[in-house]
């Protein structure tokens, strides 16, 4: 059965439109471990879209579950990571011109950049995550960096549009998804789940965290937070 992460970053999205102080998402995470969330996450992204840093100092004082800091492998955000300190660094890519994110972070074509990251993460006792696509070399590639997880982006899986075209993105994630037990890390899925497909994913074996933000927050803005976490936690254990 695996955990549930919820990411809040659309929380900030909202109160962001307006530039003003509401809706918190520290309350929202709030609400969301009262809902059963296993882990809070948030994006702090370098153009400051939504999450702001004083919403992760806040939340690295009040979250009781595992939190999980997703950022750039850039020197800024290292050091804010470093002196935040959060459970978890989840290292994605990131385009200022992206609605939201756009496919895994290539490993290959950074490794250097990613594993000075890693290394200094793994230094001080956070754990690094990558978020990579389904791709069997960029798993190696991840293996070789020593971090503890990947997270597999379902993206495609999400957006197939047409169930011949899902089922064959499925297969896909489920062949990444051995070779990514086979190389002894954990794995982690996210990336456009929702209450209609998320149960197929967290039926595949091992699968031990999946981390959902925008279908949540959607449920949320109409049955309330604590109700839409419960709601989708239900799916996930199931």
């Amino acid at each position: 059965m695996p955990g549930l992460g919820v990411n809040i970053d659309h929380v900030a999205t909202v109160r962001q439109a307006r530039l003003t102080y509401e809706p918190d998402p520290v309350w929202a995470a709030v609400l969301a471990e009262l809902g059963g969330a296993d882990g809070i996450t948030l994006h702090l992204r370098e153009d400051r879209r939504h999450i702001q840093d004083h919403d992760l100092y806040t939340m690295k004082k009040t979250v009781q579950v595992k939190l999980n800091l997703e950022m750039a492998a850039e020197e800024e955000m290292t050091a804010i990571a470093l002196e935040v300190r959060p459970d978890q660094v989840s290292l994605v890519p990131e385009k200022r011109e992206e609605l939201t994110t756009e496919g895994g972070l290539d490993v290959i074509s950074n490794l250097e950049r990613v594993k000075v990251c890693v290394h200094k993460l793994q230094e001080v006792g956070i754990e690094a995550s990558l978020f990579i696509d389904p791709d069997l070399d960029q798993i190696a590639a991840a293996k070789k960096l020593g971090v503890h997880a990947v997270e597999l982006h379902t993206g495609r899986y999400a957006d197939a549009s047409s169930s011949d075209e899902q089922q064959q993105e499925y297969e896909t994630l489920l062949r990444a998804s051995e070779f990514t037990v086979e190389q002894g890390l954990k794995l982690h899925m996210g990336h456009g789940l929702t209450y209609r497909n998320v149960t197929k994913i967290a039926a595949i074996p091992n699968v031990c965290e999946l981390n959902i933000g925008h279908s949540i927050i959607s449920r949320a803005v109409l049955v309330g937070m604590e109700q839409a976490v419960r709601e989708m936690k239900a799916l996930v254990s199931t």
